[in-house]
């Protein structure tokens, strides 16, 4: 009789177990909009695909590597709201007054953001989540530096919805988003999963983008400023046509971790993303410096996972930043119609947002 019930409740158990998984595994995945944004069909979602078609960037050594740091900042409606300002200077003082008052937005009250130094002039895109859940606030370069104070920032001319698309946002040389395309708290961890997205990536546009007009291509909307301008140190003055603002860039498919010599984790991390989602130009580095986009908190987290800054210009991470950099090509066919090249893609679609 105790045999019997013993092999009657290791069935039971068995048959429980079987529905659990059967159960547990017909529940979609969702993913969390303030993780990972947009549609699954978003440029910043979108992986690369089988018929994607290289061609050479043409990238070489650069003597420093950085982070660009990006801010995401969820607002709801109990934040105080305060003034909005358009700030009158790019370096020092961006925090004077004197600029158009651009409107109101909440914002928590302890948000500091530090003006720019002599030598520190930060694009900080930020991406402020409006209290309806959905709104996008975009502008740069984001500035505050008192407590309860305005907030300094260009404005951009298109309103993102974190459902939506998400292109367009405050990266300043090239319209393209805020927060699409960061690389979030926790995604460089030796824990975490391989990153599922599309990185934002920054050059010395004066010895890569290229010298003659328009300066940009799909999905980016725009080149910087000064751009042609003959008088100004920072004119493009790259020699290759299909390397400018909004352009995608991939390691390709036959290239491995060996092939590179790389030597650390995240170098490897960033090795599959680049290989998987490719990565867009979006602004300028302005000196001999490669720049990935990171969410303000993650370079901190970095260090002290690590042992060295995400922006360490010596050692294994160092080079293996210059490494990446100099595998990248050109997604030659990357369009509206073909995003990432077209073709079946290296990785499933990101599922659907759950919140």
């Amino acid at each position: 009789m105790f045999k019997k019930r013993s092999l009657w409740i290791s069935i039971l158990v068995v048959t429980l177990i079987i529905a659990c998984s059967t159960s547990s595994s017909s529940v979609p995945k969702l993913r969390d909009k303030h993780h990972q944004p947009f549609s699954s069909e978003s440029i910043w979602n979108m992986p690369i695909g089988a018929d994607a078609q290289y061609s050479g960037a043409g990238l070489g050594q650069a003597k420093r590597f950085s982070p660009e740091i990006n801010y995401y900042i969820v607002t709801q409606e109990t934040d105080p709201q305060v003034p909005w300002y358009f700030p009158q200077n790019w370096g020092v003082g961006r925090c004077e007054l004197g600029g158009r008052q651009l409107g109101k937005i909440h914002v928590r009250a302890d948000l500091i953001v530090p003006d720019a130094t002599e030598n520190k002039t930060p694009n900080n895109a930020a991406a402020f989540l409006a209290p309806d859940g959905e709104t996008l606030i975009q502008l740069n370069p984001l500035t505050r530096c008192e407590k309860g104070g305005p907030v300094f920032g260009h404005p951009t001319p298109r309103e993102e919805n974190i459902y939506g698309m998400g292109i367009t946002g405050g990266q300043g040389g090239s319209g393209l988003s805020s927060i699409g395309g960061t690389i979030r708290l926790g995604e460089l961890l030796p824990s975490a999963p391989p990153i599922p997205h599309v990185l934002k990536l920054l050059v010395y546009a004066h010895q890569y983008l290229y010298r003659e007009p328009p300066g940009y291509r799909w999905p980016a909307v725009r080149s910087d400023a000064y751009a042609y301008k003959d008088d100004s140190p920072l004119r493009y003055g790259g020699s290759n046509p299909k390397l400018v603002m909004g352009a995608l860039l991939a390691i390709p498919p036959e290239m491995r971790e060996d092939d590179l010599g790389l030597q650390t984790l995240p170098g490897k991390k960033l090795f599959h993303a680049l290989q998987d989602y490719g990565g867009y130009i979006v602004d300028d580095t302005a000196w001999d410096n490669y720049a990935i986009a990171l969410e303000s908190g993650a370079e901190t987290e970095f260090e002290l996972t690590y042992g060295y800054s995400f922006g360490k210009n010596s050692g294994p991470f160092y080079e293996d930043i210059n490494q990446l950099f100099r595998a990248l090509s050109i997604v030659d066919n990357n369009t509206p119609e073909t995003l990432g090249g077209g073709g079946t893609p290296r990785q499933p679609l990101a599922p659907p947002i759950g919140n």
